[in-house]
């Protein structure tokens, strides 16, 4: 018996409480039992769209002697916490065009189906045929119960189109099977608390109704009082499942703007509180991996709160030489870049639960897209930004590899959290394993 299960027995005794109350108590990070003494390490994949500017976006410095260029500028108080990699590319070909593959392949590292799912001048594609690195940790977590959440990984959207096809999807569960984005901010704050209002409400209603049958029992015939008694075995049942989940808050829950509807134009609140309801999951555990999906691959939003009116994906396709939508993209990517950089201030000023440091001390963001250029389509030089010290890599560095596939970098991401796989994806694009400039 270890001294840590052994104070655990006589907290509970001391406090008469059951043990059908352990699975919650292991939860709660001001009381110590589980995992608290371990750290807590979560990753955050933040997707856009369409591709980038390299010339307003990559530093053109190497090492930790490096400046940020325009797009990447909101990000400059977190300079000592990031990475910039320059060089992780897609290698993945087969069925689909650079859109869907860039897409479906950016958290796989393998190759779509075919399908009847037409793009572009390619050939049609179907789903990836193997699981996304977020999901691939997301299993090892749930497989330990110091390491098990509620919900195991949570998917956040912002305008993501409800059609469900390659250009709309980048987390698998497994070969053929996308997970859905959730894009409506009401609909996961119901996802995250509504199930816990309804269980405070029952814990409310089984009380009374226990002090009521106590009550009746006194009063009527033998036989009503055995129907009371199977009443009462049902009650005690209900308590008894509600005790042992996890769905216990230990921090409040966020209120939410009433009202926002899911529109083009509300795009800067919706993200806001996505990012506000991810970080208060990640308060309350019940989740270590996140996704936040904008728009989709050849995602047409309009940013009209910046002055522009024509759409993401169609600025994107303009020459180099249209100075007018190369200063557009670029105001575009460092708006997104400001999302990130939101992101990164409200982890880095939420204190760690139970724990040292803050959230963003144990969490690595990264910001990621499906094209490396939006006019030229290409898979080279996918931009990967790297914001946080969840995995203890060497950050506040500009790193430029030499056309690495970037499923070596997806194998980074498992191995960080202790998952030492040999491959994820293709194993032809795995070569080394890891890659050894990270850490």
């Amino acid at each position: 018996m270890t001294p840590r299960s052994t104070h655990r027995r006589e907290f509970l005794r001391d406090l008469g409480l059951k043990t059908a109350a352990v699975p919650f108590l292991l939860n709660l990070p001001s009381l110590g039992f589980a995992n608290q003494a371990a750290r807590k390490k979560r990753l955050v994949v933040m997707f856009s769209p369409n591709g980038v500017f390299p010339e307003t976006f990559w530093p053109s410095e190497e090492g930790k002697d490096f400046a940020l260029k325009e797009s990447l500028q909101p990000l400059a108080d977190f300079k000592n916490r990031m990475m910039v990699i320059h060089g992780l590319c897609d290698k993945v070909r087969g069925d689909g065009d650079n859109h869907m593959r860039g897409m479906g392949c950016l958290l796989t590292g393998v190759e779509l189906f075919p399908g009847n799912i037409q793009g572009g001048s390619h050939t049609p594609a179907g789903w990836a045929s193997g699981i996304s690195v977020d999901q691939e940790i997301k299993n090892f977590l749930q497989k330990d119960p110091a390491t098990r959440t509620r919900f195991g990984s949570l998917e956040f959207g912002v305008m993501v189109p409800e059609r469900a096809d390659t250009w709309t999807r980048m987390v698998y569960a497994g070969a053929n099977k996308p997970i859905s984005p959730i894009d409506d901010p009401y609909q996961m704050f119901n996802k995250l608390y509504g199930r816990m209002k309804d269980q405070a409400a029952i814990r409310s209603i089984l009380d009374d109704v226990q002090d009521d049958l106590k009550t009746l029992k006194t009063v009527v015939s033998a036989e009503d009082r055995q129907l009371l008694e199977e009443h009462a075995t049902f009650v005690r049942e209900m308590e008894q499942e509600l005790e042992s989940g996890k769905d216990e808050l230990t921090h409040a829950v966020p209120e939410l703007e009433p009202g926002v509807r899911k529109d083009n134009d509300n795009i800067p609140k919706i993200s806001k509180q996505q990012i506000d309801l991810m970080v208060n999951s990640f308060v309350n555990d019940f989740s270590r991996v996140a996704t936040l999906q904008y728009t989709n691959s050849v995602g047409m939003a309009k940013m009209k709160w910046l002055g522009i009116e024509e759409g993401h994906h169609d600025l994107s396709h303009n020459p180099d030489s249209d100075k007018e939508s190369v200063a557009k993209i670029t105001k575009i990517n460092t708006w997104f870049a400001e999302q990130l950089a939101y992101m990164a201030k409200r982890l880095a000023e939420t204190p760690e639960p139970g724990g040292g440091g803050s959230l963003l001390d144990n969490t690595l963001i990264i910001w990621t897209n499906e094209l490396g250029k939006g006019n030229s389509h290409t898979l080279d030089n996918i931009p990967f930004v790297l914001v946080g010290n969840g995995l203890d890599f060497n950050m506040g560095r500009s790193l430029k590899l030499p056309r690495v596939a970037h499923n070596r970098f997806l194998l980074n991401l498992a191995h960080g959290f202790g998952h030492n796989i040999k491959t994820i994806g293709n194993p032809d694009f795995c070569g080394d394993g890891p890659l050894t400039q990270l850490s």
